[in-house]
């Protein structure tokens, strides 16, 4: 197995006090191995989308956290599967089919169309062909992947730093989803906007958005609360938990919600508690699910949900 580097810096680990230690993860450090990463996992995961079944909200197009990183879950191929996965211990890209057969591609500083190539090639040399959209989605001035030689970048122990982010995220996120009974996401990872999210639904058709795209028309067909951790940009110059209304009940935006450090974004429409305000609390965990319990809440009473039908008692 490759050896982290520094993993004492990089691993959520205990303090003497007992409690979780997790890693810092400032945007400006990282940045440039954010964007090529991000360009990575829309490749993938535009291959999903043209192989799976289509699911309500585009659920079949996630990718999900796993013990090492992210994955694709098994994709249908005409008669067949396969996989691919991200390894963010190891730092390497596995695709792996139902016969037995593996290809593997390094995690390195490489360009995007580079990582493009060999991806593609991997996936012909084991007998599958996809075409995909080849240009990125969500992404500002957005290059042609066989194109970019711009994003090259890769930062081992930033990556690392990333995946135990989302790794710890993601089970806290699966707690706060088991507190509720009526329809619920997966816990996933949208390639799109790079976050991972979780989301709730009332049980009520959304009236349409208003000069909305086909994504976003599917996406918000229902009423939802929704919250996710992303790495930050679009303003917010740093990671952040996030929680919005779809649509947006007229008091959300004026509903106390908890811990102290959270707000509400205008600008986004969205409760925000910055990433640094959880890893530095007392107890992180229970500051993110005050964070996750209270948004929710806020969205659910000011929007008339039938909460009592739709949620689990705590014990």
């Amino acid at each position: 197995m490759t050896e982290l580097i520094n993993p004492e810096r990089i691993n959520p680990k205990l303090s003497t006090a007992g409690e979780l230690t997790l890693p810092p993860l400032p945007l400006s450090q990282w940045q440039v191995t954010y964007d090529t990463l991000h360009m990575w996992t829309q490749i993938v995961g535009k291959v999903r989308l043209e192989q799976c079944p289509a699911t309500n909200h585009w659920w079949g197009i996630a990718l999900y956290v796993t013990a090492n990183g992210l994955t694709t879950s098994p994709i249908p191929y005409r008669d067949d599967s396969f996989e691919v996965g991200f390894d963010f211990i190891e730092h390497k890209l596995k695709i792996e089919t139902c016969r037995g057969a593996i290809r593997e591609i390094a995690l390195e500083p490489q360009s995007v169309a580079n990582f493009y190539r060999q991806f593609m090639a991997a996936l012909h040399e084991l007998g599958i062909d996809v075409q995909i959209y080849a240009t990125p989605v969500e992404f500002p001035d957005p290059i042609p992947f066989d194109k970019d030689e711009i994003h090259a970048a890769y930062d081992r122990e930033a990556v690392s730093r990333f995946w135990r982010v989302l790794q710890w995220s993601d089970a806290v996120f699966k707690e706060f989803r088991a507190r509720f009974i009526g329809k619920a996401s997966p816990v996933h990872f949208f390639w799109g906007s790079f976050d991972l999210a979780v989301t709730r639904f009332s049980g009520r058709p959304a009236p349409p958005r208003p000069g909305a795209d086909a994504v976003t028309a599917e996406a918000y067909s229902h009423e939802v609360s929704s919250a996710g951790f992303w790495p930050g940009g679009n303003g917010v110059n740093g990671p952040a938990y996030y929680a919005y209304a779809a649509p947006e009940p007229t008091e959300f935006a004026r509903r106390k919600v908890e811990p102290g450090p959270a707000f509400y974004h205008p600008e986004l429409h969205e409760y925000l508690l910055m990433y640094d305000d959880v890893r530095q609390a007392a107890s992180p965990r229970e500051f993110l699910m005050e964070f996750l319990q209270s948004t929710y809440e806020a969205a659910a009473t000011s929007g008339n949900w039938d909460r009592k039908a739709l949620e689990r008692p705590v014990i």
